[in-house]
């Protein structure tokens, strides 16, 4: 190894994946590409969480032969939090001597753009900040908020009852002014989206790793304010572009989805909420529930079963607003 080698500072780049192959194959490939031009030393560590798409053989094929590329197969479903911290241990997390100076939590729907990881890194740097995500687009190239603040009673209104849609796009509903996203200097937010999480060394060891309590959603949300307490700064840095396809095109909702979506969201209220502004928080999402069970029950383009397990999901959530623990 040369003394150029030596001085560069490390990264790893962590990516979770279920059942799907293409677009993980797509994410890799985009890091390694652009690892190749980097100034950072870095390698890629490729979560599959039980795949049965071929993702594994497939992975093993194209990447096997780069020493940058590690593939990790716990043999079992972890979900994306105990994926992460999976893939952290194996890095060498907590309390390895020979840690990287950063971690890339990426997404696997995401593509990164020449020179991101980069610019990443010197948008953390230049701000002094402990966490810091990319600027997100879309596939065809449109914006994607990719930061937001922490979600608020506002926010939880908006997200169940229809509101002019002028306030969508505002900071009641937890959105940073797309003006700020043109420039190129970071600023800060109160958490970046979790698709691209990219953290400093120091601020894993003092903070811990992902809650696992929150099994699918919300898990970044939660990390993103323990590192505020512990008193770092969180920026976006717009000059690093990365696609994000999640979200890209409308999808039935899933009943499980709806379940899982709300049992975390009301287990970061219990964690972070005052007493009175949990109850708040549970009368907004009964009532929000409530109107979700009879707009389903009347929408006649979906089959009834469909319509009845998606009431169900509803229902359960009721039920979780009135589990205090």
């Amino acid at each position: 190894m040369n003394t150029n080698t030596l001085n560069k500072k490390r990264i790893a780049i962590i990516i979770v994946s279920w059942n799907v192959r293409d677009m993980v194959i797509d994410a890799v490939s985009s890091v390694l590409d652009d690892l190749t031009q980097s100034s950072l030393e870095g390698a890629v560590w490729v979560v599959d969480n039980q795949s049965s798409d071929e993702t594994v053989s497939a992975l093993r094929a194209l990447f096997g032969e780069d020493d940058r590329f590690h593939l990790l197969e716990p043999g079992e479903n972890l979900g994306f939090a105990a994926g992460n911290n999976f893939a952290l241990q194996a890095v060498g997390f907590p309390d390895s001597l020979d840690l990287p100076d950063y971690v890339l939590l990426l997404n696997p729907d995401t593509v990164v753009q020449s020179g991101a990881i980069d610019q990443l890194v010197a948008g953390l740097e230049d701000s002094q900040a402990g966490l810091a995500g990319a600027q997100l687009v879309y596939g065809d190239g449109s914006f994607q908020h990719s930061a937001f603040a922490f979600p608020g009673l506002a926010q939880l209104i908006m997200d169940l009852f229809p509101v002019p849609a002028r306030l969508l796009e505002s900071r009641l509903n937890g959105r940073y002014p797309r003006e700020w996203y043109q420039g190129m200097s970071p600023f800060e937010v109160d958490h970046p989206l979790g698709a691209t999480f990219l953290l400093r060394k120091e601020v894993i060891v003092q903070t811990g790793m992902f809650d696992e309590r929150f099994h699918l959603y919300c898990e970044e949300i939660d990390w993103a304010m323990r590192i505020h307490a512990d008193g770092w700064r969180v920026v976006c840095v717009p000059a690093a572009k990365v696609i994000h396809y999640g979200g890209e095109s409308t999808t039935q909702v899933r009943p499980e989805s709806v379940l899982n979506l709300w049992r975390a969201r009301l287990q970061l209220y219990r964690k972070y909420y005052a007493p009175l502004k949990q109850i708040f928080a549970r009368a907004i999402v009964r009532s929000g529930m409530n109107r979700l069970i009879q707009q389903t029950a009347r929408d006649s383009s979906q089959p009834e079963n469909v319509r009845q397990s998606l009431i169900e999901a509803y229902r359960n959530v009721i039920r979780l607003t009135r589990n205090r623990t």
